[in-house]
């Protein structure tokens, strides 16, 4: 008994030290999570000091029959809770991060002129210094009535994209940290929508889109035939230079998603798209990086009309493709199936 008392003063302390914390957080910010983790915790450190015999039945029950080893199994169980907590509040963190950040850059953002039906071309930049100017200078004044209005969010870049882009009104911000494609094209649907867009079109900054094809992939939203248009290489034409890899993966991950969504998609992974700007909001975005598949389920799921047509898809004009090489597999299938599910 003298020699287990030491060990269960510092379980006691250790008890009165995470309710102190706990006691603190919660006074602070008032979030039960942190007050019901130092609940937990105590408990299982009051436990281990007042009612050791507990654990020896939780062995029997388990059929283990070294008391030690069972309080370090138990130790390690409450260690990968702990864990997995903390890897939620991180996450938490981070987007409060982002969405802070989203907010503050769509609030300086300039404002559009307005004043007539407009089709709002959002690009997502990342180190795009070499095309982007390019891109922006390329497009139209207007297509078939609606005045085109280019914004484009310079995602992080390192180099000179954003002072690149400012040419003949067009609408550029910057995200002071990288947000990924996806968190780039929720800051431009966002500021497309502020700005009353009747038909949003996203398009990379790479020169991989023809902008004469602009006139040809929002037709069918003008023309009331669909809600959302998608670009396919494949009914289409293909200049890149893909490997058989890359090729077949974008086939398996459209047919995944034809499978989940009854859909008759050819080609998932196309940045080129039209969306009409009232149905826009019906979509719950919150992928950050492989916001492709997501796009298209949500659009489903919530009854758009989709249509895809032929487009060309070229070769990048400069630079090197920014999309992960590991990982990127992976990073589709989750995108697909947790978009699915929710």
């Amino acid at each position: 008994m003298i020699a287990f008392q030491p060990f269960k003063i510092v379980l006691m302390l250790s008890a009165l030290a995470v309710l102190g914390w706990g006691f603190e957080r919660y006074r602070s910010n008032f979030k039960k999570g942190d007050l019901a983790l130092a609940l937990a915790l105590a408990g299982g450190f009051l436990t281990a000091a007042f009612v050791p015999e507990l654990f020896g039945r939780i062995g029997t029950i388990l059929d283990i029959n070294n008391r030690p080893f069972v309080m370090a199994f138990l130790a390690i169980l409450v260690l990968v809770g702990v864990v997995l907590y903390l890897l939620s509040r991180l996450r938490q963190l981070r987007d409060d991060l982002t969405d802070l950040t989203r907010n503050l850059v769509i609030d300086q953002a300039p404002v559009a002129d307005g004043g007539q039906k407009e089709i709002s071309i959002v690009i997502p930049a990342y180190n795009e210094a070499d095309t982007i100017k390019s891109v922006v200078t390329s497009l139209p004044d207007e297509v078939r009535g609606y005045a085109v209005q280019p914004i484009v969010i310079s995602d992080g870049s390192a180099d000179d994209t954003a002072e690149r882009a400012q040419y003949n009104g067009t609408i550029v911000v910057e995200h002071p940290l990288n947000q990924g494609q996806g968190g780039a094209l929720k800051t431009g649907f966002e500021l497309a929508l502020r700005d009353n867009a009747t038909i949003v079109v996203t398009m990379d900054g790479d020169g991989q889109h023809p902008v004469d094809e602009l006139e040809r992939l929002v037709s069918p939203i003008i023309d009331d035939e669909a809600d959302y248009v998608m670009g396919s290489r494949y009914k289409g034409r293909d200049l890149t230079t893909n490997g058989y890899t890359r090729q077949t993966g974008i086939r398996a991950f459209t047919w995944l998603i034809n499978c989940l969504t009854k859909s008759e998609i050819t080609d998932c992974t196309n940045g080129y798209r039209a969306i009409r700007g009232s149905k826009l909001t019906n979509l719950e975005l919150t992928e950050e990086r492989f916001s492709a598949p997501e796009l298209i389920i949500e659009a489903r799921k919530n009854g758009l009309r989709i249509q895809e047509i032929p487009i060309t898809v070229a070769e990048r004009q400069a630079g090197e493709s920014k999309k992960p090489k590991l990982g990127y597999a992976l990073g589709l299938v989750r995108t697909i199936l947790a978009t699915w599910i929710r």
